[in-house]
């Protein structure tokens, strides 16, 4: 098996078991009467949509990873990386089981700034295949903005 494609699959894993972990300590949504009773975002997408979303980012997201670091061998991806899995891991319990809506909108600047880094610094180097993080760094926008409107209207 080539390396990339190891390192892809390895991602992957990884990349989708940290969205396992991250629903599995947040508890059920549909039992979530505080959920629920939020005034949530008139642009709140469907819930379906989100399983879409997350499956496509995590796709692209671990194709870039397995690319670039085939292409630099530098620690500071793998500290980066490390920091990216665990905010992404931490927003659900945070926000859905703790109900810790402020801290919802910090968790997601931080991750938005970790995955704007891997754009900003490897760009040079990775050219297009940077732009495999653009729904990542889109999605982040949307989720900010919706945690941003339950913070300011509830």
């Amino acid at each position: 098996m080539k390396p990339q494609l190891k390192l892809f699959l390895l991602f992957l894993l990884f990349n989708f078991g940290g969205l396992a972990l991250g629903a599995y300590l947040q508890g059920s949504i549909l039992d979530n009467q505080w959920y629920s009773n939020l005034n949530r975002a008139p642009w709140t997408p469907p819930g379906w949509v989100f399983g879409v979303a997350w499956g496509i980012i995590m796709l692209a997201y671990s194709l870039y990873l397995s690319k670039l670091t085939i292409t630099i061998s530098h620690r500071f991806i793998s500290v980066l990386f490390a920091a990216s899995w665990l905010l992404n891991v931490a927003w659900s319990p945070l926000f859905f089981r703790f109900q810790f809506i402020n801290l919802g909108l910090v968790v997601l600047t931080l991750l938005f700034l970790c995955i704007l880094t891997f754009f900003l610094l490897f760009v040079r180097k990775l050219k297009e295949t940077s732009f495999l993080l653009l729904p990542y760094l889109v999605w982040l926008g949307i989720a900010f903005s919706l945690n941003w409107y339950i913070v300011f209207n509830n």
